[in-house]
């Protein structure tokens, strides 16, 4: 049986990621509460951090895409500042007054059968 995780648990999650791929967390307090909660339910709704903005399809294999830090969030940063929920930010973007907001989605939508 998988450990569930706690909200703190979920923040040092995206603490180590963010530190290991030097960026920073969302600015916003608030927001980034919402962001660490969702990642928690997910987490301990499928064993896995899927990204809190999409849905998940709760198979691994098919949410690999989606799994916390996803393979758009690095894309999305260089392009835009920050990923697809803010969650990861350019630390630049941030110091220079950018602010998370929306960008276009990346991930194609498949197996709508």
């Amino acid at each position: 049986m998988m450990k569930t995780k706690t909200l703190q648990d979920t923040l040092q999650f995206a603490q180590m990621v963010a530190g290991k791929h030097g960026w920073v967390l969302h600015p916003d307090k608030e927001f980034l509460d919402i962001l660490v909660e969702g990642l928690t339910t997910n987490y301990n709704r499928y064993g896995y951090f899927s990204c809190p903005c999409r849905d998940a399809d709760g198979i691994r294999e098919k949410d690999k895409d989606i799994i916390c830090p996803c393979e758009y969030c690095a894309p999305d940063i260089q392009e835009y500042g920050s990923c697809y929920c803010g969650l990861y930010n350019d630390p630049l973007f941030i110091k220079n007054g950018g602010y998370p907001e929306s960008i276009p989605e990346r991930r194609q939508f498949k197996n709508f059968i």
